[in-house]
């Protein structure tokens, strides 16, 4: 598979709970709970819920005693759900304690995260490191090599500052940092590998939470071997700020080529909806060419040429109608989800931008003539006038949808 923008780097696939990740297969969302995990059933709950909107690994935070001993029955509980997706163990600090205590969450969980920089220091490092290892050799799990410069193996930062300080002229500790941040990331495979570990079976991620920093460490290791690599910005914020931190990101490493598998770190409001995050990581992989999701509405600004908010509210109520037929669409109409449906608010870019959509209706600005064209395959199909255009308009793209995505033979004994 390419990208946007040319050939996606050459990387080995990973197989986690049947989700292959690298190799050239479609890059991956995953998302995370924030649920504590000890809570069975709310964690169960939110894990279902981010299946559902998208998310094709889930992990969880696996901290305490009590968190690692709820996994099982998590996994149970989410497959009672009807749903089938790999759930991942998120460890630090104790992560070699509990997976040798909790058996049964080791077999249950489809991967485990590892953090070099908390597993131990000193001669505890190594040793807490490959016993997780060993844990996912005994089990056949595959690990994520998480470095995250918030919690960078001291150990190699310290080493590796100590030889630029040397230096006639050392670089910018900033420089040093980004690589540090890779080379642990690389020794950690290192030693995964040696304690026999094989290498399909190990992914790597280097995150930091600059848009600069992360596009710098994310080159750098793509060049130091074929690891799948996990894309993220770490702790990318709230609101807007986290969206477009991630999206700028992301969208600048996976336009050449780096990446396997994404997901958008972004900070909820309270209470919110812990799936934004797949919507965002959906979107940016669809907006650069990537993947496909589901329908994409092109609709204008606005400006003084349409001073009514109808074609607004048209554009919204359209969006919200694909988003919510998509789960029966997706099953009934495969290849749905590349549909482009075109609302625009007057004469000037409305019918030429209806023409290149799939369907596409042009509504009157003002001053204009109350006629609402509706071009089909780049054709005038008709002209909608009165006070039902959003239902006719939503009726027209229910046709559409039937007859060109029509199943051969379906309905049919």
């Amino acid at each position: 598979m390419e990208s946007a923008f040319g050939h996606r780097r050459r990387s080995v696939a990973v197989d986690v709970g049947g989700v292959m990740v690298g190799g050239g297969h479609p890059i991956v969302v995953q998302s995370m709970t924030n649920t504590d995990t000890a809570d069975a059933d709310a964690t169960a709950i939110q894990v279902a819920r981010l299946a559902h909107a998208g998310s094709e690994l889930v992990r969880i935070t696996v901290n305490t005693e009590a968190a690692a001993a709820a996994v099982p029955e998590i996994v149970r509980k989410v497959l009672g759900l009807g749903v089938a997706v790999p759930i991942v163990g998120d460890f630090h600090y104790n992560g070699h304690k509990l997976l040798l205590e909790f058996p049964e969450t080791a077999r249950a969980l489809a991967k485990y995260r590892i953090n070099p920089g908390n597993v131990g220091s000193g001669r505890h490092h190594d040793d807490h490191f490959t016993a997780i290892v060993k844990v996912a050799l005994d089990n056949d799990k595959p690990v994520r090599i998480g470095v995250n410069w918030g919690s960078l193996d001291q150990a190699v930062l310290a080493q590796m500052m100590d030889a630029n300080a040397r230096l006639t002229e050392p670089r910018d500790a900033r420089d040093v940092m980004i690589d540090a941040i890779v080379e642990s990331a690389i020794r950690s495979a290192e030693l995964a590998e040696a304690t026999g570990l094989a290498h399909d079976r190990i992914i790597l991620s280097a995150k930091v939470s600059g848009v600069r920093d992360l596009v710098e460490v994310y080159r750098k290791l793509a060049t130091r071997g074929d690891h799948a690599l996990h894309l993220g910005l770490t702790e990318a914020g709230m609101g807007m700020k986290g969206v477009v931190a991630s999206t700028a990101g992301l969208s600048l490493l996976l336009a050449e080529g780096i990446g396997d598998t994404i997901r958008v770190s972004i900070t909820p409001e309270p209470g919110g909806d812990r799936t934004e995050e797949v919507a965002v990581a959906q979107q940016v992989l669809q907006s650069l060419g990537l993947r496909s999701f589901m329908p994409q509405v092109s609709s204008c600004p606005g400006c003084g040429r349409t001073t009514s908010t109808y074609f607004q509210e048209l554009a919204r109520d359209v969006q919200t109608y694909l988003r919510e037929q998509m789960p029966v669409w997706r099953e009934r109409h495969p290849g749905v989800e590349e549909l482009r449906v075109a609302v625009m608010g007057c004469v000037v870019n409305g019918p030429g931008e209806s023409k290149h959509a799939d369907i596409g209706i042009s509504l009157p600005g003002t001053f204009e003539e109350p006629v609402a064209p509706v071009f089909i395959d780049g054709a005038l199909d008709r002209t909608l006038r009165g006070d039902h255009i959003v239902d006719e308009f939503k009726a027209i793209l229910d046709g559409y949808v039937e007859r060109r995505y029509a199943v051969p033979g379906a309905g049919q004994r």
